[in-house]
């Protein structure tokens, strides 16, 4: 900490995060470190498989390759800080560490939300309209809605951390968490912190209800197309199209609960570190999951890409 007259600056922050299980620290740690290794694992197969597999050159799997980027981006903003402190005497993260740890997290949680909305609509557009979702879903249409999307996740979370450089951290400076969680910066602040709630509202409405809006007008259109086709292989197909970005919106929401909860209970209960890991590594784990189990296409690119790796 630097002091300066009657004021004290802190420079950095304590992290606790899961230090009050030492019994069970070193089980933590390795269970922690697979499901890590696990997610950056499969979310970066998934982007090689879709980017070697010209099969997979569709708007679909183009977000899809996308939303794995960002799941990597968002588990590796905290995870990889979170192991590395697990044993340390000192689990100490600097001011402006926890400032860019928090912004990268906040951006790709942003992103992530603008890109479920837009898978919705690609979705839309499959069923819908299926004779126009060529012209529909062109390539450039899908490049400029990606660089929107992260574009949106920037402008998002830069008057969040602009905000946040606004306050005033005098002491103390441990956070019980694994990461520097807004709830818990926002309870260590000595100024107050109504702006900066007051934005987060902003926000939330802004990207939380513009995604819900498109996301359920997308699926309302859908079910209404899919009462109307008269096969029950049509319907059944129509709704396996759906089912895994339904799941991953679902997994999604129920996140944003838990980040809701979090934040009106100041997020240093046990319950809360162990909800956070659910949200921030469990999920995006599962993600690749989700779309591969069921997907006929996605276990056809991996059989091609097997009998490849046998011919060479």
């Amino acid at each position: 900490m630097i002091g300066g007259g009657n004021i004290t600056r802190i420079t950095y922050f304590i992290l606790l995060g899961f230090s009050d299980f030492p019994s069970i620290l070193a089980v933590l740690f390795i269970i922690f470190l697979l499901i890590y290794i696990t997610t950056v694992t499969w979310n970066l197969c998934l982007i090689v498989l879709i980017r070697m597999d010209s099969h997979l050159h569709t708007p679909m799997y183009f977000f899809l390759s996308n939303l794995s980027f960002i799941d990597i981006c968002y588990v590796t903003s905290t995870a990889p800080d979170m192991l590395f402190n697990f044993f340390q005497q000192q689990r100490t993260i600097s001011f402006v560490g926890c400032m860019v740890q928090y912004f990268i997290f906040s951006s790709m949680g942003l992103s992530e939300s603008c890109l479920l909305a837009v898978m919705a609509y690609d979705r839309y557009a499959t069923i819908c309209k299926p004779l126009l979702y060529s012209s529909i879903m062109s390539p450039s249409l899908c490049s400029r809605m990606t660089l929107g999307l992260y574009m949106a996740g920037l402008s998002g979370s830069l008057p969040q951390l602009c905000a946040l450089l606004q306050l005033h951290f005098c002491g103390p400076n441990v956070i019980r968490h694994f990461f520097c969680d807004l709830p818990q910066l926002l309870k260590l602040s000595c100024t107050d912190p109504f702006f900066v709630q007051i934005m987060l509202a902003i926000l939330t409405i802004t990207y939380g209800i513009a995604s819900a809006i498109i996301v359920m007008l997308s699926y309302g259109y859908i079910v209404l197309s899919i009462m109307k086709i008269t096969s029950a292989k049509g319907r059944s197909k129509a709704f396996n199209t759906c089912a895994s970005h339904v799941t991953t919106v679902s997994l999604f929401c129920t996140s944003i609960c838990f980040v809701y909860f979090s934040f009106s209970s100041g997020g240093s209960s046990s319950f809360d570190r162990f909800s956070s890991f659910f949200y921030t590594i469990f999920i995006p784990m599962l993600n690749p999951v989700i779309y591969s189990l069921r997907n006929k296409e996605i276990k056809e690119a991996l059989k091609r890409f097997q009998n490849k790796r046998r011919l060479c």
